[in-house]
């Protein structure tokens, strides 16, 4: 399978991205390597990701530039004729699957039905949210002392 296009193939803006981001992760590498500075640790390691991460943009190009025969790919998505052995492989598999689906919807439907009308208005409506009127809060506490003529709060404690 010979590329039916001279050059750099289908995807050229990956294979930019990804010399780009070999070259930049190389200057910085390098300028960690052998420039003088405190902070040339991090310039090796950001470096090194930089060109780490241009290994997606090569495999970007790689794939898009991948050509598939129309032979082949006819057959993987189904337009090639189910002929001989293995087109009789095929129809009975396709036949075998659709009366599991049949036989299992069927049985949910007869499931649905057993059930009261009851529990499954329940099941079918469940709340989303709880209403904050239901909810019991700090603030519901603080009220009930507050309406206590007798609570005194201590807020001077004696000295030891």
């Amino acid at each position: 399978m010979a590329l039916s296009r001279a050059g750099l193939g289908r995807c050229t803006c990956c294979f930019w991205l990804a010399v780009a981001f070999d070259v930049f992760g190389l200057a910085v590498l390098l300028i960690g390597v052998f420039a003088n500075v405190f902070f040339y640790d991090f310039l090796i390691y950001a470096g090194s990701i930089v060109i780490f991460l241009s290994l997606i943009w090569w495999v970007f190009w790689y794939t898009g530039n991948i050509e598939v025969p129309p032979e082949e790919l006819a057959d993987d998505v189904g337009l090639k004729k189910n002929t001989g052995v293995l087109g009789l492989v095929r129809t009975l598999s396709g036949r075998l699957s659709s009366s599991f689906r049949r036989t299992r919807n069927s049985r949910q439907q007869k499931q649905s039905h057993k059930m009261s009308p009851n529990t499954r208005a329940n099941q079918k409506r469940r709340p989303d949210a709880v209403p904050m009127s239901q909810l019991n809060s700090v603030s519901a506490a603080l009220q009930g002392e507050q309406r206590d003529p007798t609570f005194q709060r201590n807020l001077h404690t004696p000295p030891v």
